[in-house]
């Protein structure tokens, strides 16, 4: 009798122990998630900043009309894309379009010294430091998760339950690794 209840007591402690490590892989899946959403919502916000941007430039830099397409035409591909790899390469390329009319802005005194435009341009770096701070915190869940899903034994409970590891907010070209420099 005794040993029925102590095989009883350790089915009891694994299946606390299941239910408690599912509810933590639970957890970190939302906290992932809930990164995502943070991330978007700081594109979104960089996205409703560039046709502001834009239509200042375009009143000082008429001759430049390649480039203020190119970077309207970069945001709407940034807007359209749809999952983390096409995301992120879309925002690869909006930041190196982006990088090219602050560039060409250089070239034009009179704008750099608006009053819209200066404020933009801090809306803008703000925007991007907050997209860092997202990014940052995003992969911190994904490591969290992934870890989790991959350490022994919480793997098993994980692998039953269709878990499935979280992919890292990477930049992929390597200029991207460097700070975007906004100067007016």
């Amino acid at each position: 009798m005794i040993v029925l209840w102590i095989i009883l007591g350790l089915a009891v402690l694994v299946l606390l122990w299941a239910l408690a490590t599912y509810n933590s892989l639970v957890q970190f899946r939302e906290n992932v998630k809930n990164g995502w959403s943070q991330i978007d919502v700081q594109l979104k916000r960089r996205h409703d900043l560039i046709p502001n941007l834009v239509e200042v430039a375009k009143g000082y830099m008429g001759h430049e009309k390649d480039t203020l397409e190119k970077v309207i035409k970069a945001r709407q591909m940034a807007v359209d894309a749809s999952g983390l790899e096409g995301k992120l390469q879309a925002e690869n390329m909006l930041t190196g379009t982006l990088r090219s009319l602050m560039a060409v802005a250089e070239n034009y005194p009179n704008l750099k010294a608006d009053q819209q435009m200066i404020r933009l341009q801090e809306e803008l770096v703000s925007t991007e430091n907050k997209i860092g701070f997202a990014r940052q915190y995003y992969n911190d869940e994904v490591n969290r998760l992934n870890v989790a899903i991959q350490t022994f034994p919480d793997s098993f409970i994980a692998n039953a339950t269709g878990f499935q590891k979280a992919q890292f907010f990477e930049l992929i070209a390597p200029e991207e690794r460097a700070a975007p420099q906004v100067k007016f």
